[in-house]
């Protein structure tokens, strides 16, 4: 089964410095129907204007994976660590026991465009930690990239970022015509986000900012019918 939201039936909040597109029930959005799929708690679209971001904000017990899409995120927390996400690198922050931190975008002139997901973790409790890595542009040419996955031992790939959770997180940009296939067991699910382009997923068309929720699907077939960026979560 595949669900398919479109774009404009996302909730949608413009606060001046921030416009926000969320795919779960957060902050002022409150859907009970809508507030999670599986382990996948909150999806995020953000635009961040220059010079503003978010003041010092604690998290507990959440897996926090953020992907930049365009310009420049600053972070800092209590736990010490201090970094600039730039596009195309990921970064995880697995709150644990407690976390303050704050983001911002540093630039003057040009605004942040990031995507922020939450997962829920197996393990409450966990000590607090944040990594970011950066991946080449033509890594995720024409083919699922790896950008995070579980931390259950097996050794590290082409990521070294890993979350608490029997879950991964892939990145893929597509030309036109070209085709990528994800496989998944059983009773698993998928949900996958067109940041840019247009799809066909196993034959159901979807424009940027779709989402698919999909679960039962043995095997997911996505061919770009335009020049495509996409993000893809398998989930328990």
């Amino acid at each position: 089964m595949i669900q398919h939201i479109k774009s404009d039936e996302r909730y949608h909040a413009d606060h001046g410095w921030l416009s926000t597109w969320h795919h779960f029930s957060f902050n002022d959005y409150v859907d009970p129907h809508n507030e999670s799929f599986g382990p996948l708690r909150v999806f995020n679209e953000d635009i961040v204007q220059p010079a503003s971001g978010f003041p010092p904000h604690p998290h507990r017990d959440m897996e926090i994976v953020t992907y930049v899409l365009a310009g420049e995120l600053e972070h800092q927390d209590n736990q010490g660590n201090r970094g600039r996400v730039l596009p195309g690198e990921v970064q995880v922050m697995s709150a644990g026991t407690g976390i303050v931190h704050a983001e911002r975008n540093p630039s003057p002139a040009t605004p942040l465009h990031l995507l922020q997901i939450w997962i829920m973790p197996r393990t409450r409790g966990l000590k607090p930690r944040w990594e970011q890595q950066r991946f080449a542009p033509g890594a995720r040419q024409d083919r699922l990239l790896p950008v995070v996955t579980p931390n259950d031992g097996a050794p590290a790939g082409e990521s070294k970022l890993q979350i608490d959770q029997d879950a991964s997180l892939f990145v893929a940009s597509l030309e036109t015509g070209r085709t990528v296939v994800h496989t998944s067991g059983p009773g698993r699910r998928s949900y996958l986000f067109v940041i840019s382009g247009a799809l066909d997923l196993n034959g159901m068309k979807l424009d940027a900012g779709d989402q698919a929720r999909v679960a039962g699907e043995a095997a997911l077939t996505i061919e770009a019918r335009a020049p495509s960026e996409l993000i893809l979560i398998d989930l328990p």
